[in-house]
């Protein structure tokens, strides 16, 4: 029996080198990608795996290196190229047109007339669907489909020219924990017909659940590679150490995903939410009637996919947002018609999701985003004066304290990484003695090691008292880091309960408005 490692390979890249001004993004990557093989590729963010992927893809080209398709050279100017030698990718958001049909969408770009193009395609995507082993219906509009059908369309067109290669980027981010698993099912089936797939991921569970063959890249570089055999042969808990030292280097000790959970919970309530609601339009409730309660150094987690009423939800808490009806309290005092300078005077901060549009503004210093919230107010203005070394010697206190990776505070936050604009993010929010804050998928996009750090710090802000709403699409997060758990559906938040081990599968199925696992 031939295995996947003695075939030819379906795509090889072969010492590809890119720069850019100041960074060498890939360095002498030598990848193979074989049929019938699911190839994990894990890195920390700015390790060089969307680079890499950009290059297989035709969407960027190399300084240096060559790209073999079923051993012949190969070079892609495009994605179209790419397409036509049966590269395909699924991004992590989504390409498709929410308005058009799913007919609609695999025929935009199509070269045939109309009419022989959609009888074409019909017959196309009715091959794909049984590939995949799902049911898909060409005239459903995109729009109206759950996520997991979306992603179904989306490895439709991407396969829609060839079946040779599937690049999977961050393909579960938007799932819940069912949807994930229907995604490895049709996965598990695309191997066995002989595809290859590139599985890009930051869960490290995932890749090793999922993937044949993990490579990790580090710098620009592949630091190392767990091959079939050995993820076969090896205990998982070794191999797992094995990959967390590729990734991390020495400091894999800092990027252990398990934040310890704090205890020092009081039985002081500090923050009331009752019955708010927040109407969209008639037929449609952004929030109906959301309740609960928190008390002091308390971190309740809410989950769900996004769209659900999560960043409405954040909003109305932080005063962005008003609410039709309800009652918001602090310290069993209405705070709901204050408005959000007054919520943080009183010590509600709020951390959102969009850390470049909404969070920061880019053009400005990192000292000047730090006190960015706070214009006009002593010790950093007085009788309309700003006081530039005040605020300078505020930012470098807070600078060290969350260790913002900058030359100095007059950096432009623009051109940080997004890891050290979100620390800078919590260094504004968590200054000045916060009592409860509000964070919006904090860790969205930050590579392992900056993530467990974001919830680190939110561990020890909750030891020391600070009342926490997390919301995060991240089970393993909510998990790790929250007392209790509530999921967002609809508009509707179920009542909270208390995190356990094996609690995953049941907040999946609040996720999709099951009641029951």
């Amino acid at each position: 029996m031939v295995t996947a490692t003695e075939l030819t390979p379906t795509a090889e890249l072969i010492g590809i080198t890119k720069k850019y001004p100041g960074v060498v993004a890939n360095s002498d990557i030598h990848l193979s990608l074989r049929p019938g093989e699911v190839h994990s590729l894990l890195g920390e963010n700015g390790a060089g795996k969307s680079t890499l992927i950009g290059i297989l893809s035709g969407m960027i080209q190399p300084d240096a290196g060559e790209i073999r398709i079923s051993g012949e050279l190969v070079r892609f100017e495009s994605p179209r190229d790419a397409l036509e030698r049966g590269i395909g990718t699924v991004y992590q958001h989504s390409l498709l047109v929410p308005t058009l049909t799913v007919l609609d969408n695999l025929l935009l770009g199509v070269d045939q007339g109309w009419k022989l193009g959609r009888e074409v395609a019909t017959t196309r995507l009715q091959e794909l669907a049984t590939l995949l082993d799902v049911e898909i219906d060409p005239s459903a509009v995109v729009g109206d489909l759950a996520l997991g059908q979306r992603q179904q369309v989306e490895i439709v067109r991407a396969l829609w020219r060839g079946e040779g290669v599937l690049i999977l980027d961050e393909p579960t981010s938007m799932l819940t924990p069912q949807g994930a698993e229907k995604l490895a099912q049709v996965v598990r089936r695309l191997v066995s017909k002989g595809l290859a797939v590139v599985f890009i991921t930051h869960k490290l569970n995932e890749a090793l659940d999922l993937g044949d063959r993990v490579t990790v890249l580090r710098r620009g570089k592949i630091v190392g590679e767990v091959s079939p055999s050995d993820m076969l042969s090896k205990d998982r808990k070794a191999i797992t150490k094995e990959v967390l030292q590729m990734i991390f280097g020495e400091s894999t000790k800092a990027s252990n995903t398990t934040v310890a959970k704090h205890v020092a919970k009081s039985d002081e309530q500090v923050f009331r939410v009752d019955q708010v609601l927040v109407a969209g339009s008639e037929l449609h409730l952004v929030l109906d009637k959301v309740s609960f309660a928190l008390n002091r150094g308390e971190i309740l987690g809410i989950a769900g996919i996004d769209g659900n009423g999560q960043k409405e939800l954040a909003e109305v808490l932080s005063g962005q947002r008003k609410v039709d009806s309800g009652e918001i309290q602090l310290d069993g005092k209405s705070i709901q018609l204050l408005s959000t300078a007054a919520r943080q005077a009183l010590g509600v901060r709020y951390v959102t999701d969009d850390r470049l549009g909404e969070g920061t503004v880019g053009p400005l210093s990192i000292a000047l985003n730090i006190v960015l919230k706070r214009v006009g107010e002593a010790p950093f203005w007085q009788r309309s004066w700003i006081k530039n070394n005040a605020i300078r010697e505020f930012a470098r206190v807070l600078i060290k304290q969350h260790d913002v990776r900058t030359p100095n505070e007059l950096v432009a936050i623009s051109n940080l990484s997004g890891g050290n604009i979100q620390k800078v993010i919590l260094a504004r929010e968590l200054a000045l003695n916060p009592r409860v804050v509000i964070y919006n998928k904090p860790t969205y996009g930050l590579d392992s090691r900056t993530a467990y750090v974001v919830l680190a710090r939110i561990a020890e802000q909750a030891e020391s008292g600070v009342t926490t709403i997390f919301i995060s699409t991240e089970l393993s997060e909510i998990v790790a880091i929250c007392h209790r758990v509530a999921v967002m559906y609809r508009g509707q938040l179920s009542e909270p309960i208390d995190v356990r081990p094996g609690i995953e599968l049941q907040l999946g199925a609040l996720m999709t408005g099951s009641t029951t696992v």
